[in-house]
This record gives structure tokens, sequence and C-alpha cells, in this order.
């Protein structure tokens, strides 16, 4: 069997994207982990099912699944490459409304040219569920955040990163605190509007940047004092911007760079 794709990233945190409909039947988490893998398969850090608009409240609805075949409630930087999807295929136009397994996020299209896509997504609001929680861990207890934006999110801060803050993402990922997992930020502060962070996201590692794990990472920086909105995440990717009303709102972009077909043997 095959599957149809484009492939899309946002700030490096890549995706493939298929229509719903045109999907295999079949163990669609297998499905994910074969496409997803980077040595035998397409490569990215998801695979996102997307259907086309089915009621009035939303432009279309997605679904994520990670590179291991989890599946996800909501990733930011893949929430706006369906947008550019949607706008590509004509379901959408300047403001797109997408149903996630958050709910239904709303984006604005800021800027296009071709197939490069900029915009502005609400991130919602940031539930801070343990504002400092002493996280035990094998080389000692550590002061992290407890965060909600649509997933969980642990944000750390640190004075540099150098340490193997992959081997402690990984831990912390599969914490007995967090039975369902959680996405790991680590966090630094670069002055009183700029963080630096590293991700380590539940069920695809570690990733080149994360829309929700910024808006994580930029909450409790602000939370801590150790910035103010609005708030520039440098990631190693390059920046993501992100201010704070009511809601959260973070600016980023979308670029749709391959189509093919995938045979599944």
């Amino acid at each position: 069997m095959k599957i149809s794709f484009s492939k899309a990233h946002g700030v490096r945190n890549d995706f493939l994207l298929t229509w719903r409909a045109e999907a295999p039947e079949g163990d669609r988490a297998e499905l994910a982990r074969a496409i997803c893998d980077r040595h035998t398969g397409i490569g990215a850090d998801g695979w996102m099912l997307v259907d086309p608009p089915a009621d009035s409240e939303a432009d279309g609805a997605i679904q994520l699944y990670n590179s291991d075949g989890s599946v996800a409630e909501i990733s930011g930087n893949g929430t706006r490459c369906a947008a550019a999807f949607l706008i590509r295929h004509g379901h959408a136009a300047s403001v797109v409304r997408i149903r996630t397994g958050a709910g239904v996020k709303t984006l604005r299209l800021l800027k296009r040219r071709d197939l490069d896509f900029e915009f502005e997504m609400n991130m919602g609001r940031a539930e801070i569920q343990a504002p400092r929680f002493d996280l035990p861990l094998s080389g000692g207890t550590h002061d992290v955040t407890l965060i909600w934006v649509g997933n969980p999110q642990c944000a750390m801060p640190v004075a540099d990163f150098d340490f193997d803050w992959r081997a402690m993402g990984a831990e912390i990922e599969r914490h007995p605190h967090f039975p369902n997992r959680t996405n790991v930020s680590f966090v630094k502060a670069v002055d009183e509007h700029t963080i630096d962070v590293r991700f380590w996201e539940r069920g695809a590692g570690e990733t080149m940047s994360s829309g929700t794990g910024s808006t994580g990472a930029a909450a409790m920086a602000v939370a801590r004092g150790m910035a103010k909105s609005p708030v520039r995440v440098m990631t190693p990717a390059g920046p993501i911007d992100l201010r704070f009303e009511e809601d959260i709102y973070l600016t980023g972009p979308a670029q749709i760079i391959a189509d093919g077909e995938f045979f599944v043997g």
C-alpha cells in the first residue's frame, strides 16, 4: 500500500501531512512509525491526518501521531504546517481555524511567499499546574515548573547546556510522576525578553524547536520573573516569538517542502 503525503516544517520541526480519507486503514501507529523513520521511511517528527472542513466551527481538523506511533494532543509547529496545507488546498484563507486534540485553534496568516508561510497562532492560556516542583531524578532533585498548554510540559531553568540534557530529558519524559509521559524543555535566561531553550518531546525525542514547548518555556520564564512579554525563544533552528495578553500568541513560520508517496511493504 502507499501513503500520499506533503512534508512541511515549522522551524525545522518537521511533519508529514496526509488527507485522512486517503490514509490506509490498519494500524496507524505502526504506519506512523514506518513513515516517520529517518532511515527506512520519509523521516519526520510526526505524521498528521488532516480532514477538510466538516462544520462551521473549523476550517479543518488534524490528528497527530508522534514518530513513535503515540497520539499527541497538539503541536504548535505542526498546527501551523496544517494551516499552510489547508490554505494551499483552498480550504482556508487569511484566518484558519483548526480542530486539534486540544480544541479549536485560530491562526492568522501574516505573510506568504509561494509555499513559505508565516502565522500568528493563538496558543490559548498556559495553566501553571505546579510553579515550583521538586522532581527527583537519578542525579538528584531538580526544581521544575509543570505546565499545561494543550499538552503536558515540564520546564527546567538551567544556567547552561553543558550537561547531558538529552539523557535527562529522556528520564523526565518517562518519569513515574508523569503516567502519560511529558514534554521537557531546558530554559536558559538570556535577557529580560529572551530565553534559550532545548527541547525533548514526548514520543519524538530531541527536536530542533517546539511551538508548545516554546509556549511552556516562555510561560515558566514569565511566571518566575526570568523574562517578560514579549518573549523571544531562541531554539537550535531559529527564533520563535511570543506575546502574552489574556491568551498567548506565537509567531512563527511554516514551509511546505515536498510532496510524494511512501510505499509500505
